[in-house]
């Protein structure tokens, strides 16, 4: 990670951010660092197709949480990556054609 960091190959996608910053215990340093990474666009319809995404898992029987909903539509938008240790994100894997880095 810290070499993909140096690199300029991370970027984050908003919703990460906001995740991130809720963290009332968050260093200052922490959060001026996290400010620096690039933060992926939301692209025209995103709401729409976040949208479509979560009821879709839903409708397979996951509870699909709104925050990773728009976490895992941004990334699908981007073709980017996504690197988590949160299986939640497995359903947006299976059937939302997320990719994940474990």
């Amino acid at each position: 990670m810290d070499t993909a960091l140096a690199d300029g190959a991370v970027v984050m996608a908003p919703p990460v951010l906001s995740e991130l910053l809720t963290d009332p215990a968050l260093p200052p340093e922490v959060e001026r660092e996290l400010l620096t990474i690039p933060l992926m666009e939301l692209l025209p319809d995103y709401w729409v197709r976040a949208g479509k995404l979560r009821s879709a898992l839903r409708n397979r029987g996951y509870k699909a949480k709104l925050v990773d909903t728009l976490i895992a539509q941004c990334c699908i938008d981007h073709d980017a990556s996504l690197l988590t240790r949160d299986r939640d994100f497995r359903a947006f894997a299976r059937y939302g054609g997320l990719v994940l880095l474990a």
